[in-house]
């Protein structure tokens, strides 16, 4: 790809995926941090997690999402009594013509282009591994017959925080499939204004869908042409290595407190967010700050704290930070 032809595909990326950041801004006030980590796990292919106290939006921003690509999109309500059944389908037994009857199966919410899973973490954990293999392998099996999820599929799951009422932590290789875990916050008083403005009047603002199942996967592919320098990729590698406390490198902080470091799929997900980080904000070339900029929401439900870690009160997110303050971004 030459020069001139990269700047032009770049621009043309910026442009749809503005028009897709445009509309999700006419519903959702301000969260242009949780919008566009998002709007990167779509382009990426992959899940996000939404972590926050209730009444911040979560919900709104993946309907809103939903509304803007016009993709097949599903709910599912997760409440303690939620079978696995009530979100992978049954197999029922249905009668034909002539009194004949067949088992035929029946598809459930999990078969969308793009699934809420609203308060994930309200459901025991045996409801929440129904999701596992539909995160990683886009099929679901039942007996002996696999079901494909059409793409493009993503999980869009909200959360609240584990020390509310009512909760159950996710299982850990659920929380690995999850490509990144972003913090929704509490909107400032100039947003609560604005909020109240748009939510309180004689009608509600509605987005408009702007992509199609066609654009999604154009986007898609592109992410993937993104050059990254070995230099990058090697600063990657180190960051993800750095996570494991039985590593020699690894700092002080993540030996006494840290349990396991994060998988091969943090690293991937560094890498693909640093490509479509750079995008972002109008290069073809991925760097080491797009690396670091993709560390926490990347790395954050990959880290796992030992109980001293969690006594002390440490999250992973300092553990995280010191780390990007401590590595070198070459090794000398």
């Amino acid at each position: 790809m030459t020069a001139e032809n990269a700047k032009e595909k770049v621009a043309d990326f910026q442009r749809r995926v503005g028009a897709i950041r445009e509309e999700i801004g006419r519903v959702i006030v301000g969260q242009r941090p949780v919008i566009d980590g998002a709007l990167t796990c779509v382009l990426a292919g992959s899940h996000v997690l939404l972590e926050g106290v209730p009444g911040l939006g979560k919900t709104m921003l993946v309907r809103t999402l939903g509304e803007v690509l016009d993709l097949e999109f599903s709910r599912i309500q997760f409440t303690p009594d939620l079978m696995p059944a009530d979100i992978i389908g049954t197999t029922v037994i249905e009668e034909g013509a002539g009194g004949s009857k067949r088992f035929e199966f029946q598809k459930g919410p999990i078969f969308s282009n793009i699934v809420l899973a609203d308060e994930v973490n309200r459901a025991t954990p045996k409801t929440q591994s129904a999701l596992l293999e539909a995160m990683q392998e886009q099929c679901v099996t039942v007996g002996r017959t696999s079901h494909v999820i059409e793409g493009p599929y993503f999980v869009l799951a909200t959360q609240n925080p584990l020390e509310m009422e009512g909760t159950y932590p996710l299982p850990e290789a659920q929380l690995d499939r999850f490509f990144f875990k972003l913090r929704v916050p509490f909107p400032s008083r100039k947003e609560l204004h604005e909020i109240l403005s748009r939510t309180t009047g004689q009608s509600a603002p509605r987005a408009s869908k702007v992509a199609n199942r066609s654009d999604i996967i154009q986007l898609q592919d592109f992410v993937r042409t993104v050059p990254v320098t070995q230099h990058v990729q090697d600063y990657a590698v180190r960051l993800l290595h750095a996570t494991h406390p039985d590593q020699s490198g690894a700092p002080d902080a993540v030996k006494r407190f840290v349990r396991n470091g994060a998988s091969p799929r943090g690293a991937q997900a560094l890498i693909l967010a640093a490509k479509i980080g750079a995008l972002f904000d109008g290069r073809f070339a991925a760097s080491v700050d797009d690396v670091k900029t993709a560390a926490l929401p990347a790395l954050r439900h990959r880290v796992l704290l030992n109980f001293e870690g969690e006594a002390e009160g440490v999250s992973s997110d300092e553990v995280i930070e010191g780390i990007l303050k401590g590595l070198p971004e070459s090794e000398v």
